[in-house]
């Protein structure tokens, strides 16, 4: 038998380690060092979301030996994994997932997938500052009758989602800033003024409180 202690995802980014990332790097300072713990901890936490998302679809990771556990999603199914023995009920398993940020649509797995690939390939800092910022600014867009959209920092940054959106309005860029990050701000300040004005004019379906007011 396994435990909920065995489930363990990676947790979300502080703000305080990013706001200082981008505080140096505005002045031109690129901290290795913290550039690797964060883009490190960005990638565990886009590993964690992809296997979170898999479970839900049948196909658990076992939190063991990392083998495929594949269930029907009934509440008190036995998950139960060839590999080791490990097993837990999909009911127990699939608590460790609520309410934790690790869920999404389809084509931001392929956003967090590239990350996972690309940022150990990165060997310059200036290459994992882009990857890292790209990421952070990314978005959820998927149709279900019509388009919706919703940032995808609440899935890495810790906080709520409007005091995360809030929290990337107020990082630091200056003249020292990696080239690229001042674009990718503007160009995600452009999606959700479209996606505010789709929503007011009733074109997005989304709650209020998941568009950022501005």
């Amino acid at each position: 038998m396994g435990s909920l202690q065995d489930i363990q995802w990676a947790p979300r980014i502080k703000q305080e380690l990013i706001r200082r990332l981008y505080e140096l790097d505005a002045r031109g300072i690129q901290d290795e060092e913290l550039i690797d713990e964060i883009g490190w901890g960005l990638r565990a936490r886009c590993v964690s979301f992809i296997g979170a998302v898999e479970a839900t679809r049948g196909r658990a990771p076992c939190p063991k030996c990392a083998q495929v556990i594949r269930h029907t999603s009934k509440p008190e199914e036995v998950l139960v994994c060839a590999g080791c023995g490990w097993s837990l009920t999909w009911k127990e398993y699939f608590s460790t997932i609520q309410h934790k940020q690790l869920s999404g649509a389809d084509p931001i797995l392929a956003v967090f997938e590239g990350f996972v690939e690309q940022f150990p390939r990165a060997h310059e800092a200036s290459q994992k500052m882009l990857l890292i910022d790209r990421l952070l600014h990314s978005f959820h867009f998927w149709v279900q009758g019509q388009t919706e959209t919703r940032a995808a920092a609440v899935n890495f940054i810790e906080g709520r989602y409007h005091e995360v959106i809030q929290f990337l309005d107020q990082l630091t860029y200056g003249a020292g800033s990696t080239p690229g990050l001042s674009q990718t701000q503007l160009e995600w300040q452009g999606v959700l003024r479209r996606v505010e004005k789709q929503w007011a004019e009733g074109g997005v379906k989304a709650k209020p409180r998941d568009i950022p007011r501005r």
